[in-house]
This record gives C-alpha cells, sequence and structure tokens, in this order.
C-alpha cells in the first residue's frame, strides 16, 4: 500500500516537489518497521496494563514466536499477526504527510514520525484491537473492522491539526499548485484499491466467510463512491477528470474499512454512496477556507473514517449473516451507534491533542518547515539534493 500511496501522493504535488512526497512514503516503512519491533507491537499488543497500553513483554519482539500462535489468532504465528499489523501502523502516519507535503522539513518529519507512532498510534491501536483494550469489544464495545478509527480518524485528524499548526504553502492561491502528474495519481489509487484488499479482508485473520465479505464489501464501496464522485464532476463541470475518479476510490475504501467486516454488498453501495458524496463536499468546503491540509488527508481520510464508524453500527449485521460471530451479544442499534460516537470522539480528540502538542515542541525547537527560498525552490533539491525529474541540457 505505501507504493501505491507514495505514488498517489506524489502525482498531486508540484514536480519540484515530487521525489520528496515519495521519500515521506519510503521513510514511514523504514522508520514505522524500526519503531513497531522495537517498542510499538509490545505498547499496542502487549498484555494490557489496565486497558490503556500493553506492557513491555514483547519488547523487541521477544516471546513473539515466527511458530507458535500468539494471543491474537489461532493458528497462526505471532510474528505474521506481528508483521501484519506493522502496514497498519507504517501507512497512518504517511497518511498524515499529505497535510503538510511541500513544506515540511524531511528530517524533523522522521523525528515526528517516530513520537507520533508511539504517543498517538500504539495506545489508540490498544484501547481498540488489544486484548483488554478499554474502547473496542472487550471494553467500551466499538466496531472497528480495520481502522476507521485506529487509522483514518487518527491520521486525517492529525492531518487538521498539522495544517494549523504548519500554515499555508507559499503563494497558494497566487500560483498554480495543480497535480503535475494525474497517471500517477490514477495508478497509485489502483495500487491502493488493489492493497486495500490485504488491509480490509486480512483482518478478518482467517481464509473464511468473514474475509470474503470484507474483500467484495471494500471493492463495492471503493467503485461506488469513484462513480459518485465522478458523477457530481460531470453534473457541476460537464467533464468526468482522473484526478477525482482516483480520489473517490480513495474515499470509498476509507469510508468501508471500519464497517468491512461487518456489513454486507447493499449496505456496502450505500457507504460508497455516502463517501464519494459527502468526501466531496468536504473537500469543497476546505478549499473555500485558508487552511491548507495540501492533499485532503482530512476530508477523505478523516471525514470518511468518521462515516464509517457511524455506518458500522448502522449496518451491522445487514447483509452479512457472520456478523453475530464479531460482536457482544445484546448489543442494541441505537447502543451501538453510540459506542461508535464515542469511540470517533475519543480518536479524534486524542489524535487532535497530542498532533498539536508534538508539532508545537518540534516547531519550538528543531522546526518544521523549510526556508521560504527553500520552498520555493522545492523540496526534492534543497532536501535530498536530487530531483525527481532532471533538467535537459
Amino acid at each position: 500500500m505505501l507504493p501505491g500511496l507514495a505514488l498517489f501522493y506524489a502525482g498531486l504535488v508540484r514536480s519540484k516537489n515530487a521525489l520528496s512526497t515519495i521519500m515521506h512514503s519510503f521513510i514511514a516503512i523504514a522508520l514505522g518497521c524500526v519503531v513497531w519491533v522495537l517498542w510499538g507491537y509490545t505498547l499496542a499488543f502487549g498484555p494490557s496494563i489496565g486497558g490503556f497500553i500493553g506492557n513491555l513483554d514483547y519488547i523487541g519482539l521477544r516471546g513473539v514466536s515466527a511458530i507458535e500462535a500468539g494471543p491474537y489468532a489461532d493458528g497462526i504465528p505471532h510474528q505474521t499477526f506481528m508483521i501484519f499489523q506493522a502496514m497498519f501502523a507504517i501507512i497512518t502516519p504517511a497518511l498524515i504527510t499529505g497535510a503538510f507535503a511541500e513544506r515540511v522539513k524531511f528530517t524533523t518529519l522522521m523525528i515526528f514520525i517516530v513520537v507520533w507512532s508511539t504517543v498517538v498510534y500504539a495506545p489508540l491501536a490498544h484501547w481498540v484491537w488489544g486484548a483488554g483494550g478499554w474502547l473496542g469489544l472487550s471494553g467500551w464495545g466499538a466496531l472497528d473492522f480495520a481502522g476507521g478509527s485506529v487509522v483514518h480518524i487518527s491520521s486525517g485528524v492529525a492531518a487538521l491539526a498539522a495544517a494549523l499548526v504548519f500554515g499555508k504553502r507559499r503563494n497558494l492561491g497566487s500560483e498554480p499548485m495543480q497535480p503535475h502528474n494525474i497517471p500517477f495519481v490514477i495508478i497509485g489509487a489502483a495500487l491502493l484499491w488493489f492493497g486495500w484488499f490485504g488491509f480490509n479482508a486480512g483482518s478478518a485473520l482467517t481464509a473464511g466467510g468473514s474475509a470474503t465479505s470484507a474483500f467484495v464489501v471494500t471493492n463495492i464501496a471503493a467503485a461506488t463512491a469513484a462513480l459518485t464522485w465522478i458523477g457530481i464532476d460531470y453534473a457541476r463541470k460537464g467533464k468526468i477528470g482522473g484526478v477525482g475518479a482516483a480520489t473517490g476510490a480513495v474515499a470509498g475504501l476509507a469510508t468501508i474499512t471500519p464497517a468491512s467486516g461487518f456489513v454486507g454488498p447493499m449496505p456496502a453501495l450505500l457507504i460508497g454512496l455516502a463517501a464519494g458524496s459527502v468526501c466531496y463536499l468536504m473537500v469543497e468546503l476546505k478549499n473555500r477556507t485558508q487552511l491548507d491540509d495540501s492533499l485532503d488527508v482530512f476530508a477523505i481520510h478523516g471525514v470518511g473514517g468518521i462515516i464509517g464508524m457511524i455506518a458500522a453500527g448502522l449496518f451491522a449485521g445487514v447483509g452479512f449473516l457472520e456478523f453475530s460471530a464479531h460482536v457482544l451479544p445484546g448489543i442494541d442499534r441505537v447502543g451501538q451507534i453510540i459506542r461508535q460516537l464515542g469511540a470517533i470522539g475519543v480518536a479524534a480528540g486524542w489524535s487532535f491533542v497530542w498532533t498539536l502538542v508534538i508539532l508545537y515542541v518540534l516547531k519550538c525547537t528543531v522546526g518544521i518547515r523549510v526556508s521560504p527560498e527553500d520552498e520555493d525552490s522545492g523540496l526534492d533539491i534543497t532536501q535530498h539534493g536530487e530531483e525527481a525529474y532532471s533538467s535537459l541540457n
């Protein structure tokens, strides 16, 4: 999924920042892996300390067997579960980078990924998915199959906080900032669409009906959201754009994620319709403000995650016979929606406040933005000493 995200984001920025934007996703893989192995996994999935955080039993993957099953999935080696969960831990901070693309210091970004993954992501993952976590099915009872709160709301709201702290790009509104490579955008979205099958279906942790249903509804929601987005575009502008089609598909993928293990095909179609229309509206509203979330992370992932979490409660079990295996018995529809809203508030509040704190500390110490001169020259050459597109003499 990270190569898909790298191409999707890189195509949306100006050519002078294409390499830098790709590097944001690439470095997230390297840093995220090391953090996850050393301490992230044990904080997220170690034996619970009061439902709030995992203990250090699995630090450095101590006792995480490559042969024997762990506590989260029978018949699956513990390390298999660990490395599958690493995907979620790695892509979540990578999503945030779209908010401050074209103006962030790369060294500061590296620090941010390490700190944010530790302080924000790991506890939230434990609350929702960890054994004994207070917010998920073993506690409060929120439904989040594959990351609506843990991944999309947390990254989307963090992006909103980041956009506030970073401020606007130089000359925004006075010079062109259109996507420089639309084929990159479409290819990146296609890779994400393909990778999302593993993201959602894989969260069943078994090759059965639950995984099959998650696979099917993921595809339905993405397709419906893409069609909805381009339909609105055509009605408003008389054109069907590639960027809109790709963005709509990603919105659908983000929105179905938390509900993918709990709903059937027809609810997935409605979820895709909501994703394509509401996320489109949020992008348009953002464009009328002074907020510069460069690549619309909040409008797509934050809002999509919120819609998906609500939909998981609203449509839970509709058209999906295996749903009863995943929920606490006796929860009524209204009660479940209340639990979903509570999880939305907790995830959004936790991510927003801590992201503000982390970025303000970095701003006051090492700095978060490149100089105006470096921003004008482009981050490729000023941050990496290389260019995505070398000038031909």
